[in-house]
């Protein structure tokens, strides 16, 4: 994902000294409320081994065509490599991914997945439309229809793309893999009807059935709902995608030597007086919080705004919260490229550089990195441009003196968030899930 708030403040020029004393940076993260990252509690292995086969297989989606895994590709570390993700329809996986016919990308970067399962992440999606209320339950899209019984904003999160038509549900008059109509898409727009109508299509499916029975010993059939298979995909999310062990999670358990020199300067102005951290703090390097840092709009747009994406203004309707979006963790931020919330920078470094000026990056930003189908979906007009920029956020509003010895030292730091265990993580990916249908194609 995205670098939603990657560089705030001023920095002064130069690569700085070639060591870094530890002391300032220990005392630096220290200020920023940076801590190591505690061990989750275990979860129910049987929870986790139904959340694995659900989360792989594409009997969730309208057409059988797409699985939650299709957007969170362990290949492409939880990510699927693509600037905007491309969901029910497509053919092909990760970033050689094409659209099908008469179909549109998604609205945003899929997300990476990692420590999601913490109790810091409160709230989901770029612009936090499903969150956790302060007293008791959820707040999100589906209102009062949102069922009882999730275990937390991870599995509330689970319950939406599969209602999503673009994402896993399918347009009106689909059909499926084998040529059967999509009954998912054929129902309306009713979020608890769509629910209801998954669970019957995996409790038709025997080998579900005893998967379920092995998660909630005791409960027949019929008094399961797919909260319950919410509540098993993010069971499985948090115990696959838990990561702690970078070179600056070493760092943090006092291995001085963990980090290289140019990262130790990286992060010395990532902290410092690159004012980073104003957004990037605490043990995830996110305050959870929704930033304006001026990101090129691209893509389709999203519904009701299209072609335009309000972010946290579409959520809360307020005119100041136009275009902002959810400051995203960074643990193994070089993996999970496109960068920013609609992958418009291809390479870290390019996102770095656009805090040079957030201003003037935004109005000269250059989409022929992009694939052809959306360069030409950037909305560069005037009208546009001045709206972004009567929401930027303060602190990105005045150039940065950042130079590129500097912008190669805050992308080693940022490389030094890199778990080597997230490079590989095939071994998450079952060999086959109770519907029969294909893993990967």
């Amino acid at each position: 994902m995205l670098i939603a708030a990657l560089l705030l403040g001023a920095c002064g020029e130069g690569a700085g000294p070639p060591d870094t004393p530890d002391p300032e940076l220990r005392q630096l993260l220290a200020g920023a409320g940076v801590t190591q990252l505690p061990p989750l509690p275990a979860q129910d292995p049987a929870l986790v081994t139904l959340g694995r086969a659900l989360m792989f297989d594409k009997e969730l989606s309208g057409n059988r065509d797409v699985s939650c895994a299709t957007c969170h590709d362990p290949a492409f570390h939880s990510s699927d490599g693509l600037s905007l993700s491309i969901g029910s329809g497509g053919v092909g996986a990760g970033a050689t991914r094409e659209l099908g016919t008469a179909r549109e990308f998604v609205s945003r970067n899929a997300q990476d997945l990692f420590n999601r399962g913490y109790p810091e992440f409160t709230s989901m999606f770029w612009d936090g439309r499903v969150a956790r209320r302060a007293s008791s339950g959820f707040d999100t899209p589906a209102g009062v229809a949102l069922p009882d019984g999730l275990s937390g904003p991870l599995a509330a999160q689970a319950m939406f793309p599969v209602f999503t038509r673009l994402e896993m549900r399918g347009q009106p008059g689909d059909h499926d893999r084998f040529g059967a109509p999509n009954e998912l898409a054929a129902l309306a727009d009713d979020p608890a009807q769509v629910w209801a109508a998954l669970m019957d299509r995996l409790l038709a499916i025997d080998g579900y059935v005893a998967l379920f029975q092995a998660a909630y010993p005791g409960r027949p059939p019929d008094q399961l709902g797919f909260q319950d298979a919410a509540n098993a995909i993010a069971a499985f999310e948090a115990t696959g995608f838990t990561s702690s062990g970078s070179p600056f999670d070493d760092y943090l358990r006092g291995a001085d030597d963990a980090l290289s020199p140019a990262a130790k300067r990286g992060a010395v102005l990532f902290f410092g007086d690159a004012g980073c951290a104003q957004c990037h703090r605490g043990p995830h390097l996110s305050d959870q919080r929704f930033h304006n840092i001026g990101v090129p709009q691209l893509g389709p747009g999203f519904a009701p705004e299209e072609p335009q994406d309000f972010g946290r203004g579409g959520v809360t309707g307020a005119a100041g919260e136009r275009y902002l979006f959810r400051t995203p963790p960074l643990r193994n931020v070089a993996l999970t490229g496109p960068w920013m919330h609609d992958g418009a920078y291809t390479t870290l470094a390019a996102a770095v550089r656009h805090y040079r000026n957030a201003h003037d990056a935004l109005g000269t930003y250059d989409a022929s990195g992009l694939r052809p189908e959306l360069r030409g979906t950037y909305l560069d007009d005037p009208a546009t441009l001045d709206a972004m920029l009567r929401t930027l956020d303060p602190a990105v509003t005045a150039p940065l003196t950042l130079s590129d010895p500097q912008v190669e030292d805050l992308v080693a730091f940022l490389d030094a968030l890199t778990d080597p265990a997230a490079a590989d993580l095939d071994a998450l990916v079952p060999t086959s899930v109770p519907s029969g249908l294909p893993v990967r194609e």
